[in-house]
C-alpha cells in the first residue's frame, strides 16, 4: 500500500559537535529528488574546500524508496551508513545529511568515527524538528455567491481544508481532505448544501503538517 503521509524535517539547519579536536559540522536540508541531495554535497563541498570530508547520506520518498549513503574516504562504513542509520531512526524522508569534518590531529578509530558521525546527524535532526506531509485529495464544489460565506465557513469548522476559492458565476471552491480516508467528504457536503453540491475530484497533493 502507497504511503499517505511521513515525517521530514521542519526547517534546514546546522550543528556542530567537537570530537577530540575534530570539528563535525552536520547540515540537515529538504529535498525533493536524489539530484537536488548531490547538488547539496557539491555546494558544500565548495563551501567548506579545506575540510577534509564530507560524508552524506539521504532518502527520497513517501516510503524512503531511494536512500544512499557515501563515507567520502572515511573508512568503509563508519560514516554514511551510521548517517543514514541515525535519518531511518528518525523516520524522516526528502532529506539530505551532509557531515563535514575537519580533522582535529586526533585518529577516532572505527567505533569513535561511527560514534561521531551518528551523533552529529542526530545532533543535526534534534535541532530543526519535524513536520508531517499528508497526501490530500482535492474536490472541487461549486456553489452560488450567496452560500459561499456560509459553506466555506461550515466546512472549515468541520475540518476540511478550503484550499482555494476562484470566483465566477458562481463560487468554486477546492477542498481538500487526507487520503487515508479518515473524513467522508460527500456526507457533509449534501448536508451543507440540501443534497445539491455535486463533489468532483481535482487531483492530489503532499501537504505540511504539524508532526
Amino acid at each position: 500500500m502507497a504511503a499517505t503521509s511521513y515525517l521530514t524535517i521542519a526547517r534546514d539547519g546546522e550543528t556542530e559537535i567537537e570530537v577530540k579536536r575534530s570539528r563535525f559540522l552536520c547540515t540537515v536540508e529538504r529535498v525533493e529528488s536524489e539530484e537536488d541531495a548531490r547538488a547539496v554535497v557539491e555546494r558544500l563541498r565548495k563551501q567548506h574546500r579545506d575540510a577534509r570530508h564530507h560524508c552524506s547520506a539521504f532518502a527520497i520518498g513517501p516510503g524512503r524508496e531511494t536512500t544512499r549513503s557515501s563515507d567520502d574516504g572515511e573508512p568503509s562504513g563508519t560514516a554514511g551508513a551510521p548517517m543514514l542509520e541515525v535519518m531511518l531512526g528518525h523516520e524522516v524522508s526528502d532529506v539530505v545529511a551532509v557531515v563535514t569534518r575537519w580533522f582535529g590531529g586526533v585518529l577516532l578509530g572505527t567505533g569513535g568515527l561511527v560514534r561521531a558521525y551518528g551523533d552529529s546527524v542526530r545532533s543535526g535532526l534534534d535541532a530543526v524538528g519535524t513536520l508531517r506531509r499528508v497526501l490530500v485529495i482535492e474536490h472541487e464544489l461549486v456553489v452560488p455567491h450567496t452560500e459561499a460565506g456560509r459553506i466555506d465557513n461550515e466546512l472549515r469548522s468541520r475540518g476540511v481544508q478550503v484550499l482555494d476559492a476562484a470566483y465566477g458565476a458562481e463560487v468554486t471552491l477546492r477542498l481538500g481532505v487526507p487520503a487515508d480516508g479518515q473524513m467522508s467528504l460527500a456526507p457533509v457536503v449534501a448536508e451543507l448544501t440540501g443534497g445539491t453540491g455535486v463533489l468532483r475530484e481535482a487531483g492530489s497533493r503532499w501537504m505540511d503538517v504539524p508532526a
